[in-house]
């Protein structure tokens, strides 16, 4: 399937159950593992469930099965991972947690500078969340 088809196919699922805060990122060009990302931001951890549910239904529907889906019921973050589209599914206070746009925005376009960029990102990430 084409990745605006099925860009525009995870965008619908979103927002037919009003998912907030859709926004896209362009990786292509900073990793390997997909061309687009999406986030969105549901109400509660139910809510984040069902967008996540039905982005994976709408997919299945259209002869796409995703490639996995990590999180679930009760999760502040869902992942469905469609291949050439990732989509994050998340509530407000884990999307402001982790900012995957800036995250992905102060990446370096220069691929052997992103994994350093990376590891850097995710330690504050870690100090901020009391994991280090």
């Amino acid at each position: 399937m084409h990745i605006d088809t099925l860009k525009n196919l995870a965008v619908d699922a979103l927002e037919e159950l009003k998912a907030r805060d859709i926004t896209q990122l362009d990786v292509a060009k900073l990793t390997e593992v997909t061309d687009l990302m999406l986030i969105a931001s549901g109400t509660s951890t139910r809510h984040v469930a069902a967008l996540a549910q039905n982005v994976v239904e709408k997919a299945k529907a259209a002869g796409v099965g995703p490639l996995g889906v990590e999180g679930g019921d009760n999760a502040d973050w869902v992942l469905v991972d469609l291949g050439d589209v990732v989509v994050h599914v998340m509530m407000p206070e884990a999307r402001a947690l982790y900012d995957l746009e800036r995250l992905w925005a102060d990446l370096p376009s220069d691929s052997g500078a992103i994994s350093g960029a990376l590891n850097e990102t995710l330690e504050r990430f870690h100090e901020r969340a009391g994991m280090s």
